[in-house]
């Protein structure tokens, strides 16, 4: 049933957090920059009667169905709705399943939920984003020498948020801003276990994301934070510190979040195999 509008319905259903399909769902949607996908997402569906609710409104708003169901039951009614009602549905963890079980000759436990189990590495996680959060933006520089990465650059380089990022992945993350006229604080001067990442990008760039964070703020009156010539000065001192100390360098100006957080754990994980066991 193509679409003969700019939207389309797109159908996410879960037995558990949804985490997974929304975002299989949105790297694919992205891809059409015409139409916009409006999301129902149905998480913790593990029941008739919850899948009930979700037939409904799939029959209601017809469109795309994606889900993550392991009951076999609950994938039988949900395929046989689809075909009745002429919507496609596809399962995303399916053909990954069947990959493995070929594979490794094992069927799967079946168990909902199974990689958000409360275990060492999901409270490693908890522990990361609260050693991150405590390390936002130059705060506690005393426990830097803790962090697994540190991120450094001159405001507007998405330190906080590839912080947060990295610390959801178990990385230990702390970031301090670079601000010329204000001195480094000398524990970042002397680290030797975290890995330090300059991120930069170009001035250009920088002005961009500045000014529509002036507008956001209602603050028409920084006019040194958007000029260009100052921008362009600060680039050039983080770039002179980022020398001086043999900070990895990343440029941040055309990637998302995400691909800079994929850069920085490469960098990190390059690192870390490359040092002498007896130094980690």
């Amino acid at each position: 049933m193509p679409t003969t509008s700019n939207y389309f319905h797109l159908h996410l259903v879960s037995d558990s957090t949804g985490e997974t399909l929304i975002t299989v769902a949105r790297a694919v949607a992205a891809q059409y920059a015409n139409v916009t996908a409006v999301e129902h997402v149905y998480p913790l569906v593990r029941s008739q009667k919850q899948l009930d609710r979700v037939l409904d409104e799939i029959e209601e708003s017809p469109g795309i169905v994606l889900f993550t169901l392991l009951e076999k039951d609950l994938v039988g009614r949900l395929e046989a709705k689809c075909r009745e009602i002429n919507v496609p549905s596809l399962s995303i963890i399916g053909p990954v399943m069947q990959l493995f079980e070929a594979y490794l000759g094992a069927a799967t436990t079946g168990r909902v939920g199974a990689q958000h189990v409360l275990n060492a590495e999901y409270f490693a996680r908890i522990d990361a984003l609260n050693f991150t959060m405590m390390h936002d933006d130059g705060q506690h520089v005393d426990g830097l020498e803790e962090a697994d990465v540190v991120l450094v650059g001159v405001s507007r380089t998405s330190k906080t948020p590839t912080s947060i990022y990295l610390a959801n992945r178990g990385i230990r993350t702390a970031n301090v801003p670079l601000v010329p006229g204000i001195p480094l604080p000398h524990q970042l001067e002397t680290l030797k276990k975290p890995l330090v990442v300059s991120l930069h990008a170009t001035p250009e760039r920088l002005i961009q994301v500045r000014q529509n964070r002036l507008l956001t703020m209602g603050d028409r009156d920084n006019e040194t934070y958007i000029d260009k010539q100052a921008v362009a000065d600060e680039v050039a001192f983080a770039r002179r510190l980022s020398a001086k100390f043999n900070w990895a360098l990343l440029d941040v100006t055309r990637r998302s979040i995400e691909e800079t957080a994929a850069a920085v754990m490469k960098l990190y994980n390059d690192r870390q195999r490359a040092r002498p066991s007896e130094e980690l």
